[in-house]
């Protein structure tokens, strides 16, 4: 049965805020004041110290600047540190525009394939809408890391820096999406009558198009390039004609390959322990499948102390949307007591998050270092890609119980897994395209 609102109940709950002292408080704290400043507590604040018992020397942070290329960056910041160290030196960045340029490329490739896959669908069909609307921008995964990686090499920033596009996505963006949308009905009406030939001939004309419209963004990407440096000894090196393929495959080839995707992922639709893909997730036609190991959030929490241990940081993906405070570098559910301000019940479990739509990867970063207690951690250390203005020249920090509602993946070396690597070669449950484990590259 259903029941409407009665001005009666709107007189009882009108006399209850009234004859609240908090609910009072909470009107005058917050009629003038940003609710998160309002709810912010210092004294929980005050234990999320930038100090860790187990803690990485890894080089200055890096600026994403107005653009989603999180996953690159931090994949990038990541093997930055072991070039860096095989190298002796004190810094060193990759570019990112690089691997963004053949990641923008590639994917307007998969997204024709997957319009071509679902031509015989109608326009109002989930999937055909899921395609459709996500088109191509900047988040990504893992997996696709390794996929541009594997076929176009890796390149030092000074080879193929940034330009304005590169940091400022937004127009760029829009003009591609723009373009693969006017071709996607083309694509679909030749499909659908039979003209294969026709079809595959329009697509290659797009990519052509495509093609060169980054170039003009990122500039025309090089074949080979110079790797010179001077070390820590200051001594001068110089190694002429690298090729972008080589030099991935020297400094990054045993990371990608011993890399394993492990999510905690609590719902009742992925036991533990299995492996999972999704529709239509990735980037480069034909390259390596989104595959991730879900695992508890001990045994993930283990590996990548191990990890750490080994002194390798860690790659991994979790929502920053929740219980932040950017400028002081923390991520911290008790220092947003937001229950006790609002009067509101806001309490859910992390599967229910997911389930419902509440919380998913947003963001990745590089765990740096660790704070343990008795062996149990308690808060991390985070390097983040938004600058140096904030934190601790970028560094931050949360705490374990914010780990634990809204970390969702890490990448960690086979070795760092143990027994539970093993579990990484099942076949893998394919999950529905618009699965929240496929939120980072959405």
């Amino acid at each position: 049965m259903k029941e409407n609102i009665t001005f009666r109940q709107l007189d009882q709950w009108g006399k209850a805020w009234r004859e609240s002292g908090e609910r009072q408080l909470a009107a005058m704290a917050l009629s003038s004041t940003r609710l998160m400043d309002v709810a912010f507590s210092q004294q929980a604040a005050n234990a999320m110290h930038q100090r860790f018992s187990l803690e990485l020397e890894t080089l200055p942070v890096t600026n994403q600047k107005a653009s989603g290329r999180c996953w690159l960056f931090a994949a990038a910041n990541l093997v930055r540190e072991e070039i860096a160290k095989k190298l002796n030196l004190e810094n060193f960045e990759l570019s990112q525009s690089w691997l963004a340029f053949w990641d923008k490329f590639e994917r307007a490739n998969y997204f024709m394939e997957r319009v071509l896959e679902t031509a015989e669908l109608p326009t109002d069909d989930r999937t055909v809408a899921f395609v459709m609307q996500n088109g191509v921008y900047d988040g990504g995964q893992w997996a696709m890391f390794a996929n541009i990686v594997e076929k176009y090499g890796l390149v030092p920033k000074d080879a193929f820096d940034e330009t304005f596009q590169t940091s400022n996505t937004r127009d760029m963006n829009y003009c591609l999406n723009r373009a693969l949308k006017a071709a996607a009905p083309k694509l679909r009406a030749l499909a659908r009558a039979g003209r294969t030939e026709e079809a595959r001939g329009l697509k290659e004309q797009v990519l052509g198009q495509i093609y060169g419209f980054l170039c003009s963004c990122y500039g025309e990407p090089p074949r080979c390039f110079d790797l010179e440096y001077t070390d820590k000894d200051r001594v001068f090196h110089a190694r002429r004609e690298v090729t972008p393929t080589d030099f991935a495959e020297e400094f990054a080839g045993e990371i990608l390959r011993e890399s394993v995707s492990v999510i905690h992922a609590p719902t009742a639709d992925k036991p533990f322990h299995k492996t999972y893909t999704i529709r239509f997730l990735g980037n480069v036609e034909g390259g390596k499948p989104v595959v991730h190991l879900n695992l508890t959030m001990e045994e993930m929490k283990a590996a990548i102390i191990r990890q750490l241990e080994s002194g390798s940081p860690v790659w991994f993906g979790s929502d920053v949307g929740h219980d932040g405070a950017r400028q002081k570098g923390i991520w911290d559910d008790r220092c947003f007591p937001l229950e006790r301000l609002t009067g509101l019940d806001l309490a859910m479990t992390k599967a229910d998050g997911l389930d419902y739509g509440f919380s998913a990867m947003n963001h990745a970063m590089v765990i740096t270092g660790v704070n343990l207690v008795d062996g149990k951690p308690n808060r991390w250390k985070i390097e983040n890609s938004w600058g140096d203005e904030n934190g601790q020249k970028g560094y931050y920090v949360c705490s374990d119980s914010w780990f634990d509602r809204y970390v969702y993946q890490a990448a960690i070396r086979r070795d760092c897994l143990g027994e539970l690597a093993a579990l990484a070669d099942q076949a893998p449950v394919e999950l529905a395209p618009w699965d929240p484990m496929g939120t980072l590259a959405r």
